[in-house]
């Protein structure tokens, strides 16, 4: 049984160390500057040189006021432009061209004249929008509530820092404790870092994320030994937390925050997270559990094995995003 754990794990790792990273989505900024004129900005995911082949689509109404000018900015390809839409893009329909062969998203703003904003998720499933009429607050909510769910649980190196906590901690007090802790230090670092209170340079602190989970996993290696994280494992849980907020932060820089809610999309974005976090954790336990009722097994065997694991694709990730730094 555990040849087959360690199996599994050893494609998990090749699947988990293909990609560390959460799939960033591609971002359409609309603000009408004018009764059916335009500014529009269309951000790309790209690397090095290369860039994705994902093109917005307009309706028939609309045709161009300046010729599109575009260039590299960090991770991504930004091209911007005017356009004018005879009687407005209200009840008109925006297609992505090229999102259905992919498997990110795209989110789409638009600001219009009077301030109201919509903001959109597009999906490679369903990759056209239609523009309301009265756009609303509740959908910015439940779009950055969903960009938040998908941001952790895409994100493997966030989510196996919590499973090495997991293993970590036996007591559920302490657990409780614990995750509680990493909940409120990345809460806070996420705002600071979004809001542009606080910032870091997203290298290092990749970097720096991936060095916090080869200490967790080394710190479940030495089991029987008294040490700052098995007395006060809640301590190194706010003091790593700090710096996975400003990997999300830096996440939803990438994405974007509407300018009339802000607050808004920060707390819902922030609650993502947490459900995501939450639905992993409560995963986990459950399967934990299944193993020791379904097949007798004793799950404490697997830790060390566990550990190595974790800390292997942690290393990797650590050298990779050093390697990365220019």
């Amino acid at each position: 049984m555990i040849r087959l754990v360690l199996f599994a794990l050893a494609c998990l790792a090749w699947a988990v160390t293909a990609q560390a990273h959460e799939l960033r989505p591609a971002f359409l900024q609309i603000d009408e500057t004018a009764r059916g004129q335009y500014a529009v900005t269309w951000k790309v995911p790209a690397r090095g040189e290369l860039k994705m082949a994902l093109y917005p689509r307009f309706p028939s109404i609309c045709h161009q006021l300046s010729e599109p000018v575009g260039g590299f900015v960090e991770t991504a390809y930004v091209t911007r432009w005017r356009m004018e839409c005879d009687g407005g893009l209200a009840k008109q329909s925006i297609f992505v061209d090229g999102l259905s062969s992919t498997y990110t998203d795209a989110l789409v703003r638009i600001v219009n004249l009077d301030g109201s904003v919509q903001t959109s998720r597009v999906t490679p499933q369903s990759p056209e929008m239609i523009v309301a009429a009265q756009p609303g607050a509740l959908e910015t909510a439940q779009t950055y509530f969903v960009l938040g769910v998908e941001h952790i649980i895409t994100g493997f190196d966030h989510l196996l820092f919590v499973l090495a906590l997991l293993l970590l901690i036996r007591n559920t007090r302490s657990l409780l404790l614990t995750i509680t802790a990493f909940t409120a230090a990345h809460s806070v670092t996420l705002a600071f870092s979004a809001l542009g209170i606080a910032s870091a340079s997203q290298p290092p602190i990749e970097a720096l994320i991936a060095l916090s989970i080869m200490f967790v996993a080394a710190e479940i290696l030495r089991d029987n030994q008294v040490n700052l994280s098995s007395q006060y494992p809640w301590i190194v849980s706010f003091l790593f937390g700090l710096l996975h907020g400003f990997g999300f932060g830096g996440a939803l820089r990438d994405i974007g925050l509407p300018q009339k809610d802000v607050p808004l999309a920060l707390l819902t974005f922030n609650l993502g997270v947490e459900a995501g976090q939450l639905v992993f954790v409560g995963v986990v336990l459950a399967v934990m559990a299944s193993l020791r009722a379904a097949l007798a097994l004793d799950v404490s065997r697997l830790r060390p094995w566990l550990a190595y694991f974790i800390g292997t694709v942690s290393a990797f990730w650590f050298v990779q995003r050093l390697a990365g730094f220019s």
